[in-house]
């Protein structure tokens, strides 16, 4: 009786130093109050300087109006008994008390607040995970840096932008994976937004230096050669392009040569090779899984979309749906994909979140090396898993599962297992269905996709998605294979329900052919 609770949050890195860490909204909201403390203890530094710097202003004044006058005079002025003890006074005491004023160090109180919130900070790796997950989603939803840089995404309430030291950096990340792709792409953005009069401690040079290696990288050894050219024009006397420049032109003067032995129809060749234009680590199945993130996924025939239907379901006459029946909604035929409209309520929602929170940790992927349970970059989702002994909702959202899908909800999956054989071990067979409770709507983005038949099923809080794992005979369906595509703005909550073969003998018998 025990489901897993999924949070996916918006632009999360991808941390392999704390594994699990800066993964969740929660902990990045978190991030978002540990700054905001630090800039109140900030200002308040400030005020304690400008204080200091106030009262030592005041002596300087007060000393210069004095000295101005006893320098006018200097005999008479000391003349005066007065006068003369109190200049022996300043000398010997009050300048000592200036100089421990000057000396004094009002940082203390904000350098201890640094120290201790300092340990809750992201590290190097942290940082580069975010940018890794800025790239991923600007390949998987097709966005160019200028959009990005811009913070033109769909459903932003809160827009911002990419300075030049921001793009440069992306760049460098890409080019550290050796991700020339990408270097390119955030290297020519950071140089556009320089030419536009962006002011930056970046400059030029450093920026052709990398994005001439990059193009160079690719294969485009005309741009390279041009790039190190305008490169040389800033600074003549830069050493690695005046080495790259004569290495460029001797590849050209080679390959010219080369092509002028060629045959004629081989002749007009270009001396460069043919760019990429795609990531790295870019897979063939990645294009239908991206194309369905962006909801470019298979479109029905008007004949197939006939036969999918809303109605209202009454659980096979179950007594707590027949008065008010669950309102259900055909999202797929083949394979087919329920779902079931305001299924949860935002009260069970808060309750179903506030469990989970505490224990949120990474999820974790298969590992054909090793054979065993591990984090992964790809995945940045977090997970917990809630028993339907510890609260009420939960084991009334457990029995509302059983009662509307006619499956035995008593041999689900127990607490999360960290070994690659826990199916086997729970005894309870494979998953023979899936219930995705949706927690939360998304801006942009978070749609859970189905490669092998071009479905894409997006999220709506309050509602639910089942389907088949299995078909009927036990085998498996393999058009169930699913993804969940990266969320692009907002952030993402859904609950699984694995429900097992074990227990559902007659409640979902065998057929005799294979696939049905």
């Amino acid at each position: 009786m025990i489901w897993c609770i999924l949070v996916v949050g918006i632009l999360l890195p991808q941390s392999l130093a704390h594994p699990g860490f800066f993964t969740s909204i929660g902990q990045m909201t978190d991030l978002i109050h540990t700054e905001k403390d630090l800039v109140t203890s900030l200002k308040d530094y400030i005020k304690a300087e400008e204080d200091k710097l106030e009262q030592i202003k005041k002596w300087a004044e007060k000393l210069d109006r004095l000295t101005s006058t006893a320098t006018k005079d200097p005999e008479g002025f000391v003349g005066h008994p007065v006068n003369a003890f109190k200049l022996m006074k300043r000398l010997n005491t009050e300048w000592s008390e200036l100089e421990n004023l000057v000396l004094k160090d009002m940082s203390d109180g904000f350098i201890s607040n640094l120290t201790i919130q300092r340990q809750y900070f992201p590290n190097d790796e942290d940082q580069v995970g975010a940018a890794k997950a800025l790239l991923r989603l600007q390949d998987t939803y097709n966005l160019d840096t200028d959009t990005i840089s811009k913070g033109d995404l769909p459903g932003v309430k809160h827009k911002s932008f990419l300075t030049v030291e921001d793009c440069f950096e992306l760049g460098k990340v890409a080019y550290t994976e050796a991700d020339y792709y990408h270097t390119e792409l955030w290297m020519e953005q950071a140089l556009r937004q320089l030419d536009e009069g962006e002011v930056s401690t970046i400059d030029k040079v450093s920026v052709l230096d990398y994005l001439s290696y990059a193009v160079y990288q690719q294969g485009d050894l005309d741009k390279a050669l041009l790039l190190t050219k305008k490169l040389l024009e800033l600074d003549p006397e830069h050493q690695r392009a005046n080495g790259n420049l004569k290495y460029f032109e001797y590849i050209m003067a080679k390959e010219k040569d080369a092509n002028k032995s060629a045959s004629d129809d081989q002749s007009d060749q270009k001396t460069t090779l043919k760019k990429k234009g795609v990531a790295v680590d870019y897979l063939p199945e990645r294009q239908k899984y991206e194309m369905l993130c962006r909801g470019e996924g298979i479109k029905m025939t008007p004949r197939r979309q006939k036969k999918l239907f809303c109605r209202y379901h009454d659980g096979n006459r179950n007594p707590k749906f027949i008065l008010a029946p669950a309102k259900q909604e055909d999202e797929w035929d083949k394979p087919r994909i329920i779902r079931f409209h305001d299924i949860i309520s935002d009260a069970e929602i808060d309750i179903v979140k506030d469990l989970a929170k505490p224990r949120l940790s990474r999820a974790t992927v298969h590992d054909p090396e090793t054979g065993k349970l591990t984090t992964a970059q790809y995945r940045v989702s977090k997970s917990a898993w809630l028993s339907g002994y510890e609260n009420p909702v939960v084991s009334r959202l457990n029995m509302r599962i059983q009662d509307l899908t006619g499956l035995d909800v008593s041999t689900a999956e127990e607490l999360q297992k960290d070994e690659p054989d826990a199916f086997k071990e729970l005894g309870t067979g494979n998953r023979i269905a899936t219930w995705l409770f949706y927690m939360s709507d998304v801006s942009a983005g978070g749609a859970t996709v189905f490669p092998e038949v071009g479905a894409s099923v997006w999220p709506k809080k309050g509602t639910a998605v089942f389907w088949y794992n299995l078909f009927a005979s036990g085998e498996g369906d393999y058009s169930t294979r699913h993804a969940a595509c990266p969320v692009l703005v907002g952030n993402k909550w859904v609950s699984n329900k694995w429900l097992h073969e074990r227990g559902q003998e007659f409640r979902r018998p065998c057929t005799l052919s294979e696939l049905e």
